[in-house]
């Protein structure tokens, strides 16, 4: 199991929009194959920092999806709105 963890950092005024967006895409990225569960995090005290937390089956599987429409119309979306840029991390699950 990969366990894919992306920090993200946005300009206060696209927090609202962010849930927003996430809330509409989320099931569709669940639906993506190998996705396992995908969740959304925000940070106690900050509230412009976020971390999405993936399950996939394999690399592969998130690869594919990195390089979907779905992600790419998604991503199209956030950069431009980020106060800091995004960090990630792919993780194995044992």
């Amino acid at each position: 199991m990969l366990v894919r963890v992306v920090k993200m950092h946005f300009e206060p005024g696209f927090i609202d929009d962010f849930k927003t967006l996430f809330s509409a895409v989320k099931s569709k990225i669940k639906a993506s194959e190998g996705c396992e569960e995908v969740k959304l995090l925000q940070h106690e005290s900050e509230p412009s920092i976020f971390f999405t937390i993936s399950y996939w089956q394999s690399a592969d599987h998130l690869e594919k999806y990195r390089t979907s429409d779905l992600f790419k119309e998604t991503w199209a979306k956030v950069k431009p709105n980020f106060a800091h840029r995004a960090e990630a991390w792919s993780l194995n699950e044992f």
